[in-house]
């Protein structure tokens, strides 16, 4: 990298008590085939693209990849210095063998495991006990409790309070949750001790839910937030190509909306996706945001968007 360091390289705190992370992150749920399969070696090179261009926050999950993404991302970073980067995973699902009942799944390729939801004390400690294995380290950082929308009470009662011991207990530094309901997202930061969140899909310019109470809450409460999913799933990078929003077709109406804004973006000589990723990146409560890449490309096109010169009179065009 020449030239002047770019702000999203500096590490800042997750949170008050948190691990340091970089204000963009590496999304690992595309090197565990997302949608298509990427071989092991473009999976290990887009990891280190990833790191040469000053990443030093990495995310993944058993689901990805039904372990593949773990595994991956665990053998591109196992040559990497462990105090200099940030590492999370995320708990809630064990991974089962398939069984002809087992339900499709978005991830191309994988082996006959399904992930299947378990909240209990004894089902998080397997899951990150596992993850561990996957990942061949000895820890990881931070441990989202993962997607517990139908899973609440189970949630509250045993995966959140089994988490905090674990923190206490310096097995992890932090805790999060991880899913797209910000309204859910909201309730468990008022009931938990929480240090970061990380909310996918639901800021604009095309959702503003997050952004209505969640975010200023955890600003308040000095949770971190990390945001992914900017691109929803594909739409706020080119509407025309990648016309999937919530990894499904969009509506009519998203596809139109989405399309002026990549008029308004061309208009001011700024690529939609530039717009998409500073906009998240530019609100005082975001730590940092994540952004999925299957590929050395994809990361330099991600960091080339980061590091865009965007006017001010554009945002407030966009916020309109």
């Amino acid at each position: 990298m020449s030239g002047a360091t770019p702000q999203w390289t500096l590490r800042r705190p997750l949170s008050s008590r948190g691990p340091l992370v970089t204000g963009l992150g590496l999304g690992c749920a595309p090197i565990g085939n997302l949608f298509t399969a990427v071989s092991d070696d473009v999976a290990v090179a887009t990891v280190n693209a990833a790191w040469d261009a000053g990443i030093r926050y990495f995310d993944t999950a058993p689901l990805y990849g039904h372990g593949l993404s773990e595994r991956r991302l665990g053998a591109a970073l196992r040559s990497r210095p462990r105090d200099q980067f940030t590492l999370s995973t995320k708990v809630g699902r064990l991974l089962r063998p398939a069984d002809a009942s087992a339900p499709t799944t978005i991830f191309a390729g994988v082996d006959d495991l399904m992930p299947v939801f378990d909240f209990s004390h004894d089902g998080i400690l397997r899951s990150l006990e596992q993850s561990l294995v996957r990942l061949g380290t000895d820890h990881v950082d931070v441990a989202f409790v993962h997607d517990p929308d139908d899973h609440q009470d189970a949630a509250l009662m045993t995966a959140f309070p089994t988490v905090l011991r674990l923190r206490d207990e310096g097995v992890i530094r932090a805790v999060g949750c991880g899913m797209t309901d910000a309204v859910l997202l909201d309730r468990f930061v008022e009931r938990v001790d929480l240090d970061c969140v990380l909310l996918a899909g639901r800021y604009p310019p095309l959702d503003r839910s997050g952004a209505e109470r969640l975010l200023p809450h955890c600003a308040e409460r000095e949770v971190g937030v990390i945001l992914g999913g900017v691109f929803n799933s594909g739409i706020l990078i080119d509407p025309d190509a990648l016309a999937s929003y919530d990894y499904a077709p969009a509506s009519a109406d998203v596809l139109a909306r989405s399309r002026l804004l990549r008029d308004r973006c061309a208009a001011r000589g700024v690529a939609l996706p530039a717009a998409a990723l500073q906009l998240a990146m530019s609100h005082q409560a975001v730590t940092s945001v994540v952004v999925g890449a299957r590929s050395p490309a994809e990361v330099a096109e991600d960091v080339r968007h980061a590091s865009a010169a965007i006017p001010d009179a554009l945002w407030a065009e966009l916020d309109h």
